[in-house]
């Protein structure tokens, strides 16, 4: 018998997930501490008990969490990664993850698994698994291809079978399904097809597993509504030859086969599963606990708000999302019996008889880890990561490319740069490329004549850099004011830091729009929804134009009364962008790097009054661009995005609003941007009155399955 208790929501606000849910719930080093990351920058330490959470942590804005944050067993340190390849360690003191410890690795991650008994493991996107130490001991380390090509990694658990760790994982490839098992005391890969059971071809929505002596169970959720059970040998006669598994029918029928979306499956213990789902098309979403044993559903519970088909379990609770809060739920599972599974067991008897008995987890066992590392491993400290340079270990580069690079000609390297781009890429391909970068600046500062730009438009097209891996470059470009790529490399690169950010803002506010006009400009970003003729129009406007402003307005004192006389200003100001079409593709460019407010702030304090309220100018005007959409979104192709705009708008308020008030020209702007925040206040406040009434019908509506089939109903709204 099984029964769920009364769940409650852990977060006190929506959970910032977006529509899929948070990115993972997992364990702490304390039982009743969890770490929950969302899809977005953010990552929480909650305490169940006390329903509070401890700690709070987020990358910076531009970057996203690509991988659950997870526990260091052996250290209590939290790791997570972020952009697929940035990976960060940190711990409780910690306070910014800017300042923690981080490495770049040379592939991209799926997953970092940990548990008790061993070292965390960090499972690659191409089936390659490596340990913590060994990955950090040397980051950009080769990382071989496990999969076949069209493979994706679909599924994935680690656990301790005989005190020894285990891993699983699952690819799809034109709907045949594959596993990989993973044995690391003696290094076997063992790899198995999954042979579908159904007549009709079906998607496997959902996987969970459990370990016995002899087997690993592993049970799924088909999108046939039933449940199916494989079981994997823990000691194949033939590991090294690719097997076949068969699948069994488990449960039939457990939600509907029509349902897509929120489902998903968990093993509570030998005889009792949980499923998230809806058990009939027109029903809502339920959470239920199924006997596998005698095929009978135990309880029930149903979840009116939906949710996004994630399903967590630890220790007697489980984590799910329910409408946009995260849930626990907290259940028991009596001693699997016949009386019991059909819900007539006397409850009069002893309780102390039915002890909640999970089978055997293999998981919590204490003992060795991985190889003969364990030994160094228990003994160690806690490590305190602070940010420092990484020393990258060098990969060597193409010894002839580089010696072309110290000798010849600007034209014939141009050649062989091609001719070596054009050849299969290596997986240390990124940090050949970053030593080439470096070894043409090296002869750049050598040679002050020698300027290789198509090389290095070139090399940084490639898509593989990263500003840690040439840091000269984007300071050389500014010393040479070239605004080309210096475009490409804020588009491009993830660790810009702040400082490097601004001074690219202000060539771009600065530099004359004759010297654009001749240059070539990724325009992609304001092609549709920018009039090219207004270069035209801006050219001719020059003799009077200064920065976008116009001396004639000098004398704005009765800037609020001209605005109430002509409302059609602001349609005016719409249409009218205050900066050339290339100017405002650069300044795209800069909305979408990555920066942390404490960091750019000081930097945004030394842009000068004139150029922060051209560009305060040209971000309203995108404001304005925005407003025009039902949906607040510009067209195109990567454009900047409304919160994007208003953050902006935000920050150079901050930083520059006492010098940017005192200047005549910027009257009009400011009392626009009053009346925006104005305008935007009266929004909240009546979207506030009108959430009190949906939730007063909400209630009504809760209350009708307690009226009878016909009936009038008066609803009064105050």
């Amino acid at each position: 018998m099984a029964d769920l208790e009364e769940g409650f929501a852990l977060t006190a606000v929506p959970l910032g997930s977006g529509p899929d849910g948070p990115l993972g719930v997992e364990q702490s080093d304390k039982t009743d501490q969890f770490l929950v990351t969302d899809s977005g920058r953010t990552v929480i330490l909650y305490k169940v008990s006390d329903q509070k959470p401890l700690g709070s942590w987020s990358v910076k804005q531009g970057q996203i969490i690509t991988c659950p944050a997870v526990c260091n067993f052996q250290t209590g340190e939290y790791i997570i990664v972020h952009d697929n390849k940035v990976l960060r360690i940190w711990n409780n003191e910690d306070v910014n993850l800017d300042k923690v410890f981080k490495a770049t690795l040379s592939a991209e991650v799926y997953r970092i698994h940990s548990i008790q008994g061993t070292e965390p493991l960090v499972l690659f996107k191409e089936g390659a698994v490596r340990g913590l130490e060994a990955l950090l001991a040397e980051p950009q380390q080769k990382i071989e291809t496990v999969i076949s090509d069209e493979e994706v990694i679909k599924w994935t658990k680690f656990f301790m079978v005989f005190r020894h760790p285990v891993l699983i994982f699952i690819t799809e490839k034109h709907g045949n399904y594959f596993v990989y098992v993973q044995k690391f005391n003696s290094r076997i890969l063992s790899k198995y097809t999954l042979l579908l059971g159904q007549e009709e071809k079906c998607v496997i929505q959902s996987f969970s597993t459990s370990v016995g002596r002899k087997f690993i169970s592993l049970m799924s959720l088909s999108s046939d509504g039933c449940v199916y059970e494989t079981l994997i040998p823990i000691h194949p006669s033939e590991p090294e030859k690719n097997q076949r598994l068969v699948q069994s029918q488990l449960l039939k029928s457990v939600v509907s086969g029509s349902a897509r979306n929120g489902v998903a499956l968990a093993i509570l213990d030998q005889d009792h599963i949980a499923v998230l789902g809806a058990p009939l098309p027109a029903s809502k979403e339920c959470l239920s606990v199924w006997n596998t044993k005698f095929q009978t559903l135990q309880t029930s519970k149903e979840l009116p708000q939906g949710t996004s088909g994630q399903l967590w379990y630890y220790g007697e609770n489980l984590f799910m999302l329910h409408g946009k809060f995260l849930t626990v739920v907290p259940f028991k599972c009596e001693v699997s019996s016949l009386a019991g599974a059909l819900g007539k067991l006397k409850h009069s008897q002893d309780p102390g008889i039915h002890a909640t008995p999970h089978f055997v987890n293999w998981e919590t066992s204490q003992g060795c880890g991985l190889g003969s590392q364990n030994s160094e491993q228990s003994k160690r400290i806690l490590r305190r990561r602070k940010v420092e340079v990484s020393v990258q270990p060098e990969v060597p580069a193409s010894t002839q490319l580089l010696a072309t690079i110290q000798k010849d000609s600007e034209k014939h390297i141009e050649v062989e740069l091609r001719k070596f781009l054009a050849t299969k890429r290596t997986p240390d391909f990124h940090t050949i490329i970053g030593d080439v970068i470096i070894g043409l600046l090296g002869r750049c500062k050598a040679e002050p004549s020698f300027y290789p730009r198509n090389c290095l438009m070139q090399l940084v097209q490639t898509h593989v850099l990263s500003y840690s891996l040439c840091p000269g470059l984007m300071e050389f470009a500014l010393e040479k004011t070239d605004v080309q790529i210096l475009q490409l490399c804020l588009q491009q690169f993830p660790d810009i830091p702040e400082s490097v950010t601004c001074a690219c803002l202000k060539v771009f506010l600065s530099i004359g729009d004759d010297t654009l006009q001749d240059t070539d400009i990724n325009m992609e970003s304001v092609s549709d929804y920018m009039d090219p003729v207004q270069d035209g129009e801006m050219e001719g406007q020059t003799a009077f134009l200064q920065n976008g402003f116009s001396p004639e307005e000098d004398n704005c004192d009765s800037c609020a009364q001209k605005l109430k006389e002509k409302p059609q200003a602001t349609a005016d100001e719409s249409t009218s962008c205050p900066v050339t079409t290339k100017r405002a593709a650069l300044l795209n460019a800069v909305l979408h790097s990555a920066y942390s407010e404490t960091f750019l702030l000081p930097h945004l304090k030394d842009i000068p009054a004139q150029h922060s309220t051209l560009f305060l100018q040209y971000l309203y005007f995108l404001y304005l661009k925005c407003s025009e959409n039902a949906t607040m979104t510009l067209p195109g192709t990567h454009p900047p995005t409304l919160s994007q705009i208003m953050d902006w708008i935000c920050l150079l308020l901050d930083a520059n609003f006492t010098v940017v008030v005192m200047i005549p020209e910027a009257k009009r702007l400011l009392l626009s941007l009053y009346k925006f925040v104005k305008s935007q206040i009266s929004i909240c406040s009546e979207l506030n009155k009108i959430e009190v009434s949906f939730r007063e019908l909400q209630k009504l509506n809760q209350e009708k399955n307690n009226r009878e089939l016909y009936s009038i109903e008066v609803l009064e709204l105050f």
